[in-house]
């Protein structure tokens, strides 16, 4: 596979997942198998994400199963994958849709032995599309308040960061490469489009950030 230039993180793909299928179809040693390849001939890997289960209201209906059971499965499976991989840096993701059910998924990690105040990650799922409202910076402050500090934000978009960014450690989003299709090329460029171009993803990476208010610009690394 080709060698990293910077340092990357990985997310299991579990949207796609149980959006197509309904479960996860790939079993958790072939996950690690998976992992250990890109980290190993790719490197530079910082962090790998679980299998979580998301918890958005259609995607609970096409599982048929509750939230409450898709928070059980995300936390049983990283547990499984720290025990069974200890030498890959799994992060754990937290899932949920109200405030509350955030805050009980903390509860259930911590009933785990998993602190998640101490994580050096830690990633919250299900936000990406309700960033609109303020419901998904609201949960974000809520977990803030608690001491859940290095939060890795799962498709969390311009408008969410410009409420809380400062308060997340990370955050990824598609976003870029889809304003890029939809855009004529930069200048000097000279590709068609700029999908997958580093100088459009850099100049929107610092309209992003520009757009984080002042308060919160110390919290950024």
């Amino acid at each position: 596979m080709p060698r990293a230039v910077s340092s990357w993180v990985l997310d299991s793909g579990g949207f796609s997942e149980l959006s197509l299928h309904g479960e996860w179809t790939v079993k958790p040693q072939e996950y690690i198998e998976a992992v250990r390849r890109y980290r190993d001939e790719i490197g530079q890997m910082v962090w790998a994400a679980p299998q979580d289960w998301m918890c958005e209201p259609w995607m609970v209906e096409k599982t048929g199963l509750s939230i409450a059971e898709h928070q059980h499965r995300t936390t049983d499976n990283y547990l499984e994958l720290a025990e069974r991989a200890p030498d890959i840096p799994w992060i754990p993701v937290m899932q949920g849709w109200s405030g509350d059910d955030y805050h009980r998924h903390a509860e259930d990690y911590s009933r785990a032995g998993i602190d998640l105040t101490t994580q050096p990650t830690v990633g919250i799922g299900s936000v990406c599309r309700r960033q609109g409202t303020t419901e998904a910076a609201t949960i974000i402050r809520s977990l803030w308040a608690t001491g859940i500090r290095n939060l890795h934000g799962f498709g969390f978009k311009t408008l969410g960061l410009r409420e809380v960014g400062g308060m997340m450690a990370s955050a990824d989003s598609m976003a870029w490469s889809y304003n890029g299709r939809m855009s004529n090329p930069l200048p000097g460029c000279t590709h068609r489009r700029c999908t997958q171009c580093l100088l459009f993803a850099l100049q929107w990476r610092d309209r992003v950030l520009s757009g984080i208010p002042n308060e919160f610009q110390a919290a950024l690394v």
